[in-house]
């Protein structure tokens, strides 16, 4: 999840895996892949670089820690 913010100032989170695309018309206009649409204050570049810290968040959790399942159940077996 990432965190934006509406027009209105206010704050809200965002499955950063259901955006399709951005537009900045000024505004900036994210089009979910659920077909809604969302008027956030973030610029597309500032929005892009979210999504990349919440992906390398997401890796580096998943390399800390995604194998502990594997490593247990080869050491049960």
């Amino acid at each position: 999840m990432i965190e934006l913010t509406r027009i209105s100032g206010k704050k809200f989170y965002v499955n950063a895996d259901l955006l399709e695309f951005l537009e900045a018309t000024p505004d900036t206009i994210i089009s979910l892949t659920t077909g809604k649409k969302l008027i956030v204050k973030e610029s597309v570049d500032e929005v892009i670089e979210l999504i990349i810290q919440y992906k390398n968040k997401t890796l580096r959790n998943w390399e800390l820690h995604g194998n502990e399942k594997s490593k247990i159940n080869s050491v049960t077996k």
